[in-house]
């Protein structure tokens, strides 16, 4: 009997299975530009740092944004859930492992409280930063008032996976359309991972979208429910949406690769993959002024029922400057992320982060361990 199949698999590819092909030409990386727009925003690095309570705090808001990109505080997070949001920090990181999840899931049922979002908000905008908060669609009714109430600048309404379809309880759910009409400041909007649902969400008029599910390195989504794609294949088909979407109507909306990033090579791969600019989460935990000392953990780890996360120790390597612009103390491509950017583009001839997008891409599974028995041997 002929066998019959029931559906096709797919080949999908993640940062440790491709390569950049070098290009034609050469540039200099002091010529190459790495900035990135988001609306009115004008960044000079594409990075941001991601909404997690050990990453991102009113101050490394500030720090980010003196570095030349910027932040996203989490405002269902410790910091408008306890003023005392550093002694909460401390406790997590002195918290046994085997105790962690309980003591999350302690912590974040404690309410989230309307006056600290204006204080941390306000907190931001006193450093200079451009004022960046994230939240979930079941609280973005709410909560987003008061953002723009208080100052915020760009808006970010963030969950596992994200679509502009989507049914609840609610006699009316979140209408992204209707938020876009509504406050007249960037939104950017996520997590996805497919062309269709990429394009829908750009239909609704956002100004930025976050591509990646399950990717962090301090998130268990994909272990847990066993849903997410590997990143270069997620950028590369929300990357054809936006193409094919600017192409239609003339906006061009940026996307955002979120999660998964440990090196500079890794950010290289995922700009090349159509990437316009990348959200790091434990890169930045590891930074001496992030907030989590030493330690990282998921936006869904505190989830009451199925946490999706887990508390790792990140360490410090060093500070923020080293870890964008060096110099960099290590040979792991985990410092002088923004070097790194630099010297790759200038290896393909990319003068910015759209030519960038135009490099080949070539599936090369081995080429880390090639001719390398002796790293290898090194660090067993």
């Amino acid at each position: 009997m002929e066998a019959r199949s029931f559906k096709q698999i797919q080949r999908a590819y993640g940062f440790d299975e491709v390569a950049i092909a070098p290009g034609p030409i050469t540039l200099n990386p002091e010529f190459s530009d790495t900035s990135l727009t988001l609306g009115e925003h004008h960044f000079e690095i594409p990075l941001i740092a991601s909404a997690m309570d050990a990453v991102v705090s009113p101050g490394f808001s500030g720090h980010m944004s003196n570095a030349g990109g910027f932040g996203v505080l989490n405002l269902e997070g410790i910091w408008t859930r306890y003023q005392n949001a550093e002694d909460i920090l401390q406790e997590i990181s002195t918290t046994p492992l085997d105790q962690i999840t309980t003591l999350f899931q302690r912590l974040y049922s404690e309410p989230i409280k309307d006056a600290l979002i204006e204080q941390r908000i306000n907190e931001i905008k006193s450093t200079g930063a451009v004022a960046a908060v994230s939240m979930t669609p079941q609280r973005t009714k709410h909560f987003s008032k008061i953002a723009v109430e208080s100052g915020v600048d760009i808006l970010v309404v963030q969950a596992t996976v994200t679509t502009a379809r989507h049914t609840s309880k609610s006699e009316r759910g979140l209408i992204l359309s209707d938020l876009v009409k509504e406050i007249d400041i960037p939104i950017v909007v996520g997590n996805c991972a497919t062309y269709d649902v990429a394009m829908e969400l750009l239909e609704e008029g956002i100004h930025g979208l976050l591509i990646g599910i399950g990717p962090g390195a301090a998130c268990t989504t994909r272990e847990v429910v066993g849903v997410g794609i590997p990143q270069i294949t997620a950028t590369i088909e929300c990357a054809a949406a936006r193409e094919d979407y600017y192409n239609r109507t003339g906006r061009y909306v940026p996307i955002i690769t979120d999660g998964g990033i440990r090196t500079g090579g890794e950010l290289c791969k995922a700009l090349v993959a159509g990437a316009d600019g990348a959200m790091l989460g434990t890169p930045f935990a590891q930074a001496v002024e992030a907030p989590g000392l030493g330690y990282n953990w998921g936006m869904a780890t505190p989830d009451p029922a199925l946490p999706r996360g887990t508390r790792i120790n990140v360490g410090t390597r060093g500070s923020l400057k080293e870890i964008l612009f060096g110099p960099s103390l290590l040979t792991d491509g985990t410092m002088n992320f923004i070097g790194a950017l630099k010297a790759c583009m200038g290896m393909v001839g990319a003068a910015n982060i759209r030519e960038l997008q135009q490099a080949s891409l070539i599936y090369a599974p081995d080429i880390k361990a090639e001719g390398k028995s002796f790293q290898a041997a090194q660090k067993s």
